[in-house]
């Protein structure tokens, strides 16, 4: 089956037999379910909601359907074209709509697509509301409007709107960068990145070289940004002649860097190196006054459990205070509101700003990091030896059909619970927070196995943490 039904929408490879992948009879029941909830959700709205779409090769194909299904609710649609998933998510507020939908599959192969919902604020539904949806779905209660009260479709592009966003924030710093002369070279896969990253990099002066910068959906490699599938754009930069290289995923959400010599930055170290320069600037002084007038506190961080320690460590760094959240980007940013966090994301590349909007931004992301390096006027190789080292294991435990995940989980939850020197925290599976290092088992939601991810500073003992508790799972067996 290829077909994955989540809280926040549906993923599935393109063609084949209906409930098993994503296909347009699949497409409408799950546009049509969102449109209800929607509607029941949002009585007095604009009746409006938002479509954008990365390059996909399928995403003509799905966005035609889910755009006359929305149609054939009563909605009027804006569709905004070929569109990262942030600008998807600013246009949604933006144009006053009550909700959105993203057709992406972000880092999954060019094969795969998906519908991600937004709500009336551009942000992901909740577990409750995606319940919903997914009820709604399976029930097919549904009612489509008459031919009177069908909707209007119009088009309309937010690249800009997006760019001058980004331009506004008060800690872009688009003086220092212009100065700076950067020479970056640039890895968009083939998809949107390849549109509005050139107006971010014009507007801030910087020299740019694309690779794989036609969004026709055609991706030259593996789209995840992860260091075994960037050889291209790390053999360019080892060549010399550019100061940085970034990396963004099909959607544009996810952001890695690569150093001036050609090595990785480290995909984990993209919100560490942003959220340094946030703190460090609140600690300076005057961005702290419109944080604090927002209602944020200024040195509070947040990413999820399986992400590296290093960001607790550089906020821990300037007096402020780091919450863990449950994996997923609405855990996330729910986690954040919470407690007011400044700054927050996932170790993926993933940069929240809530000055900007509580969503994945990798223009934020760009822009910030960048008048960090104008200002610090380092290379990114030594920008990148200021941050505390650390690695992450990633292993996996294969379950069989009578595997009780859940009392396994237990069982080590129990086992460590009354020692001292480990901190337990079960909001996600369960993570094990030694002096210095850790491990965090959680079930996944898209496949039989466990997820093991573990980190030390160096790998090796990353990978022995991890390998001697799954030797306590495989005992439990």
């Amino acid at each position: 089956m290829s077909l994955i039904k989540s809280i926040s929408g549906i993923r599935g490879t393109i063609g084949g037999p209906t409930g098993d992948t994503l296909n347009p009879l699949d497409i409408v029941k799950f546009t049509t379910a969102y449109a209800t909830f929607i509607r029941q959700s949002t009585p007095n709205g604009s009746g409006r909601i938002v479509v954008g779409r990365d390059a996909r090769i399928s995403g003509e194909m799905v966005k035609n359907v889910v755009c006359g299904t929305l149609l054939g609710m009563g909605y009027d649609v804006v569709n905004i074209g070929l569109a990262s998933t942030p600008t998807t998510e600013l246009a949604v507020t933006m144009s006053g709509a009550d909700g959105g939908i993203i057709i992406t599959a972000s880092h999954n192969p060019r094969h795969w697509n998906a519908l991600k919902l937004l709500n009336n604020k551009g942000e992901f539904l909740s577990a409750a509301d995606g319940n919903e949806v997914l009820s709604i779905a399976e029930s097919e209660d549904f009612q489509y409007a008459d031919v009177d009260h069908l909707g209007h479709y119009s088009e309309e592009s937010f690249d800009e709107r997006h760019v001058d966003a980004v331009m506004g924030l008060k800690l872009v710093d688009a003086e220092a960068v212009k100065k700076a002369h950067f020479r970056v070279v640039v890895d968009s896969i083939n998809s949107v990145g390849g549109i509005i990253l050139p107006t971010l990099l014009d507007r801030l002066s910087v020299e740019y070289t694309f690779l794989n910068g036609e969004a026709n959906g055609d991706f030259a490699h593996n789209p995840e940004p992860l260091e075994k599938n960037l050889s291209g754009i790390m053999d360019a930069l080892k060549g010399g002649g550019y100061d940085l290289g970034i990396v963004v995923d099909p959607d544009v959400d996810r952001l890695a860097f690569i150093c001036e010599d050609g090595k990785m930055f480290g995909e984990e170290y993209t919100l560490v190196s942003v959220a340094d320069y946030v703190l460090s600037s609140l600690v300076v002084g005057e961005p702290a006054i419109l944080s604090q007038a927002q209602g944020q506190s200024p040195l509070t961080t947040v990413s999820n459990l399986s992400s590296t320690r290093a960001l607790r460590d550089i906020t821990e760094k300037y007096g402020g205070t780091y919450s863990a959240a449950a994996v997923g980007e609405v855990n996330v940013t729910t986690k954040m509101k919470e407690v007011g966090a400044v700054i927050g994301g996932e170790g993926n590349g993933g940069i929240i700003y809530p000055e900007s909007h509580y969503g994945r931004d990798a223009l934020v992301g760009i822009a910030l990091f960048l008048s960090s390096l104008a200002q610090k006027g380092c290379k990114v190789s030594e920008l990148r030896a200021t941050f505390p080292e650390y690695f992450i294991a990633k292993n996996r435990i294969d379950l069989t059909p009578d595997t009780d995940v859940d009392a396994i989980l237990l069982k080590v939850k129990k086992m460590y619970a009354s020692q001292p020197d480990v901190q337990v925290n079960d909001i996600d599976g369960v993570k094990l927070d030694f002096a210095d290092k850790w491990v965090h088992l959680r079930k996944s939601n898209t496949e039989p196995i466990i997820r093991v991810y573990s980190e030390a500073h160096t790998i090796e003992e990353a990978d022995a943490l991890a390998k001697s508790i799954m030797d306590i799972v495989y005992s439990m067996s």
